[in-house]
């Protein structure tokens, strides 16, 4: 039973860690804006500051998003099951993983600085997928199963 409750806590802290590097994410990209879209001089600073802080993020992010497949796998394996309700979460995770790294690839990696803010809105819209995702697997996992 120890372990049951140790797995469940590495899962629920590894979901949140990766909520709040989305979250840190949004509210760094929010902050410097006005640095990657206007015309100051010094933009050059700025989007070497966002690629450091994206850097740092991603391995947190890539941390948690492991801590959350491996718990969640051992959790499956050793006392839920491989049932429907599982089957749902995880492909919901799959999904999010999924659309997240393709909108960054398709969209926000060809970003360069200064930038118009018609263009930095794609930031916005990455984050709006992965909230969405977040939201939905929450949505699904208290309210659904």
């Amino acid at each position: 039973m120890v372990f049951h409750t140790i797995l469940r806590f590495v899962h629920i802290v590894s979901f949140a860690a990766w909520f709040g590097s989305v979250l840190a994410s949004l509210f760094f990209l929010k902050a410097i804006e006005s640095k990657l879209t206007g015309n100051d001089g010094n933009h050059t600073e700025f989007a070497a500051l966002l690629k450091r802080f994206i850097k740092l993020e991603t391995k947190v992010a890539d941390v948690a998003v492991i801590g959350v497949i491996l718990s969640g796998i051992l959790l499956a394996v050793f006392y839920h099951g491989w049932t429907i309700p599982v089957f749902v979460k995880s492909l919901l995770i799959v999904l999010q993983i999924a659309l997240t790294i393709g909108y960054i690839i398709l969209s926000v990696s060809s970003l360069t600085y200064p930038c118009s803010k018609q263009e930095y809105v794609k930031w916005y819209r990455l984050f709006g997928i992965s909230l969405t995702m977040f939201a939905l697997v929450l949505i699904v996992t208290f309210f659904l199963l």
